[in-house]
């Protein structure tokens, strides 16, 4: 569950009610960020192996970190890497076909 507001955002992870600054621009990803932890802590939490919120939101940190790294390992795949050098095929291609249609 989350609320906009003025120059932020209230979200809820694990039935805690946090504000977090946020631009208007980046509050999308900001919900899709919270609700992946949001469900990583209660998988973590229904599992019954680790108690306390702190704890949990400790072992989500780490299992998370865990996923992000091994997609950069040495010789993986760089996903943000990936993203950028795609965005940049898609502004060359755009700049290209701006204007074709007057040729047709």
């Amino acid at each position: 569950m989350s609320t906009q507001t003025k120059g932020g955002l209230d979200v809820s992870i694990m039935g805690r009610e946090f504000r977090i600054a946020c631009a208007e621009e980046e509050q999308r990803d900001l919900l899709k960020a919270t609700e992946y932890l949001n469900n990583k802590m209660r998988e973590i939490r229904d599992a019954g192996k680790v108690i306390g919120v702190e704890r949990i939101a400790i072992m989500a940190a780490l299992n998370i970190t865990h996923e992000f790294l091994s997609t950069r390992v040495e010789g993986g795949f760089d996903v943000g890497e990936f993203k950028r050098r795609i965005s940049s095929m898609q502004a060359a291609i755009d700049q290209a076909l701006n204007g074709q249609d007057e040729l047709f």
